[in-house]
């Protein structure tokens, strides 16, 4: 009797600690909203429209370090490692690259020296059209229809310059993509129509060389992407799909697109499957295997429209200040709330975007801010002071927040 009896105390002792334990614990976790932070390794790029500024931010304590580039008005764009930045003056022929001083080793980064201006730097006619694969760095140069590439390895090494690939085109507003075997897509102006864009793509070698001849020719072509194994271009004729063996084909646009087509194409983290977007439909997803192009949003006040940093989500910002945060897998929204004032459309400067796993970045022209937008709450969580006049944003360095 004796022994049933301190058997219930202890029971009755050992249930109430359990208890205080269980509800310890709920008091003390915190909600995911407060425990959210940016990845250690991550930093945020902007330049500034009227000045030389260039603002680097570290979004985890809000601190800034500023820099002078070349000229104001720069587009910024981060090169394939991450570590690395691109800056293209193109009305000045000058590219100018910056090194965040991040080293990916995989599953930890190491810190490699401090945030600086690399060493490498590009002269050519109008360099426009930007992109970064298998180590290299290339550029479009609109002013005579070459190329300019150099290698990331380069980036640091005194007296470096991009080096100039001639394939023998005329001048035009065009465009280049990148294969994992190291031949380039290249747009190619005939003067088959009116204007500076081009009607077809061929594939070159790194000397200039042609590899392929185009085999389609289009009614224009603006905007491209490469997953290594298919370059696209957005085309009047359609989605221009090219081949690193020289096969190219044309994915027919939506029946109601009428004159629109895309101008933008975007890379996603699925092997053939990219995003088209124009001002005048709105964001679809195009997939290049089974040749088909389905809605993500339909919608013509779109204002900035970007695939996530880790190429898995798209966010779109409306003109009303919306934003909406699509799952690319599955095309459903996750995410959407009215975060920003509306913005005019003609407004001279307007917000620009980049997204991480876990945040938003937009840049506030108005009160030359970076507006940190919080993906699981939706709501602005930091405002932090940049340069006056915010215009091109990027992001460097890599989602991960593990030292050596």
């Amino acid at each position: 009797m004796k022994n049933n009896y301190f058997k219930l105390i202890f029971l009755f002792a050992l249930s109430t600690f359990v208890i205080s334990c269980s509800n310890d614990d709920d008091n003390n976790v915190e909600t995911p909203n407060e425990t959210l932070s940016e990845f250690k390794y991550l930093r945020i790029l902007l330049s500034d429209e009227k000045t030389n500024e260039i603002t680097l931010v570290n979004p985890v304590d809000a601190t800034t370090s500023s820099f002078n580039a070349k000229f104001a008005k720069s587009a910024l764009y981060t090169t394939e490692s991450g570590r690395y930045a691109g800056i293209v003056h193109r009305a000045d022929n000058t590219v100018e690259t910056f090194d965040s001083g991040f080293e990916s080793h995989g599953d930890h980064v190491d810190v490699d020296g401090l945030p600086q201006f690399g060493a490498l730097t590009g002269k050519s006619l109008l360099p426009t059209h930007f992109k970064s694969k298998i180590g290299e760095l290339l550029t479009f140069n609109d002013g005579d229809g070459t190329l300019s590439v150099a290698k990331e390895s380069e980036i640091n090494t005194s007296g470096a310059v991009f080096k100039v690939i001639n394939a023998g085109l005329l001048a035009h507003h065009g465009a280049m993509a990148t294969f994992s075997n190291g031949a380039y897509a290249i747009t190619e102006k005939d003067n088959s129509i009116t204007g500076t864009l081009p009607e077809k793509v061929k594939i070159i070698d790194n000397t200039g060389k042609t590899l392929f001849d185009a085999t389609i020719v289009t009614k224009g072509i603006h905007g491209n992407a490469s997953d290594g194994t298919y370059a696209v271009f957005g085309s009047a004729s359609g989605v221009l799909v090219v081949e690193s063996t020289g096969k190219q084909k044309l994915i027919a646009l939506p029946e109601d697109f009428g004159t629109a087509w895309f101008g933008s194409i975007l890379e996603t983290s699925t092997k053939g499957k990219f995003v088209g977007y124009t001002a005048a439909k709105g964001a679809y997803l195009i997939d290049v295997v089974n040749s088909t192009i389905k809605p993500i949003l339909q919608n013509t006040t779109i204002m900035q429209c970007k695939v996530s940093y880790n190429d898995s989500k798209l966010g779109i910002l409306l003109h009303s200040g919306e934003f909406k945060l699509f799952n690319l897998n599955s095309l459903a929204v996750e995410k959407e709330a009215k975060i920003i004032a509306e913005t005019a459309t003609d407004a001279t400067l307007k917000p620009q975007i980049q997204l991480t796993e876990n945040f938003a970045y937009i840049t506030s022209p108005n009160t030359g801010e970076l507006l940190q937008l919080n993906l699981t709450s939706m709501e602005i969580s930091k405002k932090i002071k940049v340069s006056k006049t915010p215009y091109m944003i990027t992001i460097l360095g890599f989602e991960n927040s593990e030292s050596h």
